[in-house]
């Protein structure tokens, strides 16, 4: 390989589709270029890693950061919050994860998520009866953007009338994992740690009320201690507000990449909108299919080996970084037959776009249900939607990839 291949699938050049690269990339399944990060590339690999109690999501673990492209791109970085538990180990991992799963889904709370079905029906009604024009369509800023920000809202208990805030803070989040080349990065740090303060400061408040007048939502739930059991006891405030900004920023960003990945391809597979349109149950097999072939989550970057790991014959030294490519993983043709088709029909999809492990999405529930009801709606109701542009214009972000904006334009919007 002339050119370090982790550096051409973060240039933003390859946003647009960097399936080519990633089968590059699998060429050498234990890819290391210099003093960079160990890169796998294959399904198997991958989730046997996920599964490796040697591998930590702790980067306080990493010796090699500074050779590493991503370092530091994705920390919580001034700041005074704790870090969330998806950047945890056991057992402080398991404690966290286990309060914060208690009032949020199975097997403790099963019928949150379907409870909420009602719900979000009338949300995506309502974001699509507000499109206007059917002609000038942006479906990433009138859909996929405001939908998962208003459910998570929801679900955290934000009063109706404090949900614009958690739009505009939300926004300003986003914006700052995906900067503009010519933004002024200075001044951008300045405005993500005011951010960042203003919404800790108005979440510490909330959890003040809850603690005082709790409800039937979840920060209510976890604010009154219910998670905890035995010496556990309930979680502090500083880890309810790090919990409360985990589930806010990153259940968003992926559900929007998501929706917005899965309306894309719907869109270059007319066939497939069609079925899905007369068939609406397809929407469950077909999130799954769309998961595989275009997760909103391309690769995790922030693992590192607390030993020396062999993979396929290459030791991993310890305290090196290391990069699962879960995107590439995903169309290895070692596991998925024909694995650059998009096929909703497939009876095999154990893909990895949820993760794997004790890491697997948090949000998974969620995520699916968002992504189910939002696609199987668009599809019955936008009147034959075609795109403006393709590809699309898509945002900096590797990890987190999806379109900046998707223009489309339709005949009309059905009732």
């Amino acid at each position: 390989m002339t050119q370090d291949i982790l550096r051409r699938i973060l240039d933003p050049a390859s946003r647009p589709d960097p399936y080519p690269l990633y089968a590059e990339l699998r060429r050498t399944p234990v890819y290391h270029a210099g003093e960079g990060p160990y890169a796998i590339s294959h399904y198997h690999d991958i989730v046997s890693l996920l599964h490796d109690p040697r591998l930590s999501s702790d980067t306080r673990n990493r010796t090699a950061e500074a050779d590493d492209p991503l370092a530091g791109a994705d920390e919580d970085e001034g700041t005074t919050l704790p870090p969330g538990f998806l950047r945890l180990d056991p057992p402080e991992h398991d404690r966290l994860r286990r309060m914060t799963n208690r009032p949020f889904g199975p097997p403790h709370s099963p019928h949150r998520i379907e409870s909420l079905r009602p719900e979000l029906e009338t949300i995506v009604k309502d974001l699509i009866d507000g499109i206007g024009d059917p002609t000038e369509v942006d479906l990433v800023e009138q859909f996929s953007y405001p939908f998962p920000v208003t459910v998570i809202c929801r679900l955290l208990g934000v009063p109706h009338e404090d949900e614009p805030r958690f739009h505009v803070w939300a926004e300003t989040l986003a914006a700052s994992l995906d900067p503009a080349p010519d933004s002024d990065t200075a001044e951008q740090a300045k405005v993500m740690r005011s951010t960042r303060m203003e919404l800790g400061m108005y979440l510490a408040g909330l959890i003040e009320e809850r603690r005082k007048k709790p409800g039937d939502d979840m920060l209510s739930q976890l604010a009154a201690g219910s998670g905890g059991t035995g010496e556990e006891g309930p979680m502090s405030t500083m880890e309810l507000l790090s919990t409360a900004a985990l589930l806010l920023v990153a259940g968003h960003e992926t559900t929007v990449n998501l929706i917005t990945n899965g309306m894309l391809t719907l869109l270059r597979h007319p066939e497939v909108l069609k079925d899905l349109r007369a068939n609406p149950a397809l929407s469950v097999p077909l999130v799954e299919e769309l998961l595989r072939y275009e997760p909103p989550v391309q690769f995790l970057s922030n693992r590192t080996a607390l030993a020396d790991i062999e993979v396929r014959g290459v030791t991993i030294p310890k305290g090196s970084a290391l990069w699962l490519v879960v995107a590439s993983g995903n169309r290895d043709p070692d596991r998925f037959p024909d694995p650059d088709r998009f096929d909703p029909y497939r009876k095999d999809i154990q893909h990895l776009g949820l993760g794997s492990g004790i890491h697997s999405c948090f949000g998974a529930p969620m995520a699916r249900l968002e992504a189910q009801l939002a696609l199987s709606e668009l599809a019955r109701r936008l009147g034959n939607p075609r795109l403006v542009e393709d590809p699309p214009q898509y945002r900096q972000n590797a990890v987190l990839r999806g379109p900046r904006s998707l223009r489309v334009t339709c005949d009309g919007i059905r009732p």
